[in-house]
């Protein structure tokens, strides 16, 4: 008994020391964000990653989380972390693709797999090891930190009954989906989240997609917009990532490294958790309180969306070898998984 409160004194001393040698270790991180914070859960994300890594690290490392435009242009947070004019971005990969489409992949893929499945392929599938790469040539080493469940599909203010509905409409869109629509006849934007409101209030568009029905109540769309449109099938799921400037990242100690990226994966948990928890109650209040028209995607307009997905698969793959690379890694992987689902899944 003797020898063994002798160890246990020694292991609670070591284990101290360690602590304190942690805690001795300081380390501040601006990070520029895409999302305002007040907005739920894409804006809630980030802070809630940097409590998390404060708490685990005793206070030794404090993310300090800027609101978007405070440091750089928000839609340039990203290169700027790369350069190195901030030391953190927290973002969505699709906003990175105007340096290469392939990108988007790494955020959110149309008609795409749900949380499991996107989860898998990103971590025991490739995804991760080529966005790794990818932005190692840019000077980021990105790290998922937040997960949105699927998205809705966009805000009309009228009723989209036929494709030909959507034709001349002008909307802003977000990543590979914006493609999509584009076949569709529709012209898309890539508006940052502060700025769409007031685009779809003065008619500088006439429609948007956003986010969760949580962040589009926030934003008040349905102010302008009355029929919001499901399923979101260019976003079943997707990512959000710390992105941070490689030279930063080699200058934190392993154990700073490791805990960044356990609670990120721990805020990947909450974000999944508390956008299933959430959106139920929003789309009600949506519909009674404001007289939003909640409608599904016909049968036949999803059908031309996944032809016009398939041609746009088509197209960068034979424009972009690297999109190709990654997309067909991509494609084997829910081939594979198919098995899985087939036989472990109720259908």
């Amino acid at each position: 008994m003797k020898r063994f409160l002798v160890l246990a004194a020694a292991s609670a001393a070591a284990i101290t020391v360690s602590g304190a040698g942690l805690a001795q270790q300081k380390a501040r991180i601006n990070v520029q964000t895409v999302f305002p914070t007040t907005l739920p859960l894409l804006g809630e994300a980030a802070p809630s990653a940097a409590k998390k890594i404060e708490r685990s690290t005793g206070g030794a490392i404090e993310l300090k989380i800027h609101e978007p435009g405070a440091l750089v242009p928000a839609g340039q947070a990203i290169q700027a972390a790369g350069q190195g004019s901030v030391d953190a971005a927290f973002s969505g990969a699709g906003f990175f693709s105007s340096v290469d489409t392939t990108f988007n992949m790494f955020s959110t893929v149309p008609f795409g797999p749900g949380a499991g499945e996107y989860l898998a392929w990103m971590y025991y599938g490739g995804g991760l090891q080529f966005a790794r790469e990818m932005f190692g040539k840019h000077g980021i080493y990105n790290i998922p930190c937040g997960f949105i469940p699927p998205e809705a599909s966009g805000w009309f203010r009228k009723e989209i009954k036929t494709v030909a509905d959507l034709k001349g409409l002008k909307m802003r869109f977000f990543g590979l989906g914006a493609k999509v629509m584009e076949k569709l006849g529709v012209s898309t934007q890539l508006l940052l989240p502060g700025d769409i409101f007031q685009a779809l209030q003065l008619g500088t568009i006439d429609a948007t997609e956003f986010s969760v029905p949580t962040a589009d109540m926030k934003f008040g769309f349905y102010q302008v917009a009355k029929f919001y449109y499901f399923p979101g099938w260019h976003q079943q799921a997707t990512f959000l990532d710390l992105y941070v400037n490689k030279k930063k990242w080699d200058s934190l100690s392993e154990p700073h490294r490791a805990i960044i990226e356990t609670s990120c994966g721990d805020n990947i948990r909450e974000g999944i958790a508390l956008g299933e928890a959430t959106q139920f109650k929003a789309i009600r209040e949506m519909q009674e309180k404001h007289g939003v028209q909640v409608r599904r995607w016909s049968p036949e307009i999803m059908a031309a969306m996944d032809k016009a997905w398939k041609e746009v698969i088509a197209e960068e793959s034979a424009k972009n070898a690297q999109f190709k690379k990654v997309y067909e890694s991509y494609a084997k992987f829910r081939a594979d998984y198919d098995i899985w689902r087939e036989y472990g899944y109720l259908k």
